[in-house]
């Protein structure tokens, strides 16, 4: 084997540290794609039927800012239960509990999207292989491993206070009011 084919190979193999930024995505769509990921179906030996986990491993960054379709935020519930005989269960809405712990959100949906049972016995394995971080500080040792970077689903609009004045002023012009026009 030559070393090309080796290297390749060992590239094939490797567990790569993937970078994700969610500010302003979608939970639901996010955790869809960082959960393909997660199984490795991004990767040529990916197979549903096989027996090892191949799997990368997800750093998701700025999940305070995430965001839910239409009334999300409001209307779905999350449910918890202490596993003791007589324990109780306990309902929250996403948007008290993402207040409680800016990452809990994603890391639901994230678990869900895996799908567990007879589906994806590695779910477990997979989910301690994501890290999630509410801003933008990760520890240095997790960032001296990231070797890449998932691309976002939507793109960030730039919001109109923070855009750079030069670049206001060399922004092509539709229409060259007059001096003297006086706007309402």
């Amino acid at each position: 084997m030559n070393k090309f084919a080796r290297t390749q190979q060992w590239c094939t193999f490797a567990r790569r540290w993937l970078l994700y930024d969610a500010k302003w995505q979608d939970a639901f769509y996010s955790a869809d794609l960082v959960a393909g990921y997660l199984k490795g179906q991004f990767k040529p030996i990916y197979d549903t039927n096989f027996d090892t986990d191949v799997g990368d491993v997800v750093v998701v960054i700025n999940t305070k800012e995430i965001s839910m379709p239409h009334g999300e935020w409001k209307w779905r519930t999350y449910h918890h239960h202490s596993h003791y005989g007589k324990g109780a269960v306990t309902w929250a809405s996403a948007w008290d509990l993402h207040q409680k712990d800016p990452t809990i959100i994603l890391y639901k949906a994230v678990y869900k999207a895996l799908r567990g049972g007879e589906h994806n016995p590695f779910r477990e394995n997979q989910m301690a292989k994501l890290y999630l971080f509410p801003d933008d500080q990760v520890p240095k040792h997790i960032m001296e491993n990231i070797c890449d970077q998932i691309r976002q689903l939507n793109p960030i609009p730039k919001i109109s206070g923070k855009i750079d004045p030069k670049e206001l002023k060399e922004y092509p012009k539709i229409i060259d009011y007059p001096e003297d026009y006086v706007l309402k």
